[in-house]
């Protein structure tokens, strides 16, 4: 077993407001919990890893190139891998949500990625 504290995870801040969190996972999957301020929107972008976004508070609008979805708390959206995305909250207030990642992945994917 490996527990990780809420308070102890790996955090990255890539914009302010916008906070992300590791938590418990494996190269196999992994966690990230995350807050977005209102109007705040990550940039258009892909990867290799499946994902799934579940809405914890507030609202996010996950848009793809050929859709959009607006999730309340409790709604979730499955990505496939390589889909180009970007995930909003289009609300009035801060918006949490937490990400599920196959295979598991780092805040590398942020640091190291060309704009």
């Amino acid at each position: 077993m490996k527990p990780v504290r809420f308070d102890d995870a790996e955090t990255y801040e890539p914009d302010e407001g916008w906070r992300r969190v590791a938590m418990a996972g494996s190269d196999q999957f992994s966690f990230e919990w995350f807050e977005k301020p209102p109007g705040h929107s990550s940039p258009m972008h892909d990867h290799e890893n499946e994902q799934v976004c579940l809405c914890l508070e507030g609202e996010l609008t996950v848009a793809t190139e050929d859709d959009e979805v607006t999730l309340e708390p409790n709604d979730s959206v499955f990505l496939e891998s390589n889909e180009t995305h970007r995930v909003e909250n289009t609300g009035d207030e801060r918006a949490v949500g937490l990400d599920v990642f196959a295979p598991g992945r780092s805040f590398d994917f942020w640091t190291e990625r060309d704009e």
